[in-house]
């Protein structure tokens, strides 16, 4: 008797460069993704997403803007920021502590990771970008940290700062960033599967897992 062929499940992950929870997120639903292999066959797209569209060039130190934006005392902050460590940690993700010191504006890496889509090589660019900024602490604004991540994923470096220095994909990204607003997404990540199902935040891949294998069965 031949197995079922695995369900097909479109993956639309709403997510910012500069979202901790959202590189959790990411590293939750891979290994729940690897541990459905063979009953689910998933197309995974990542969709733009700027928490902090007005951030200028230069960023802003991230314990002030924390604390702006949320009003967190900086022992809120470091609870938080050991949290999410931790949580990483359990996922193999390094979120190196003192590394991620500014918060950027992500706007041109959400418009090289539109570009990475059409060159296949989408998830690889955005696992590279949440390792240049949590892991490494550099900046996902800057032009040249973003060419050269480009071509370390096998990218074409050069065509990467092509797009960086002239305004390509802007309108693109900007159309999908409405998109998602209007659908009701105001925090991330959000992961939408087969353009019905939302699950919010960086859960743990025993929720997405089970999230997948519903789904699959109806």
């Amino acid at each position: 008797m031949n197995s079922p062929a695995p369900a097909k499940m479109k993956i639309d992950f709403v997510s910012d460069v500069s979202c901790p929870w959202c590189a959790i997120g990411l590293k939750s639903l891979e290994e729940a993704i690897g541990r459905v292999a063979g009953q689910v066959q998933t197309e995974l797209h990542f969709q733009p997403f700027e928490l902090n569209p007005q951030m200028p060039a230069e960023g802003q130190d991230v314990g002030e803007h924390l604390a702006e934006k949320y009003g967190s005392t900086p022992e809120q902050l470091a609870r938080n920021r050991e949290m999410i460590r931790a949580r990483g940690q359990e996922l193999g993700f390094t979120f190196t502590v003192g590394a991620r010191n500014r918060v950027y504006n992500t706007f041109d890496a959400h418009r090289l990771l539109h570009w990475a889509e059409e060159e296949g090589r989408q998830l690889a660019l955005k696992q590279a970008l949440f390792k240049a900024y949590f892991t490494d602490g550099e900046n996902p604004g800057s032009h040249e940290v973003l060419a050269r991540v480009a071509g370390e994923v096998g990218l074409d470096a050069v065509r990467a700062a092509e797009i960086l220095a002239s305004g390509e994909y802007a309108d693109a990204v900007r159309e999908r960033e409405q998109f998602y607003l209007q659908q009701g997404i105001h925090s991330v990540p959000a992961i939408i599967i087969n353009d019905k199902h939302l699950i919010s935040g960086g859960q743990p891949p025993e929720v997405f897992e089970q999230a997948l294998r519903q789904i699959a069965a109806a």
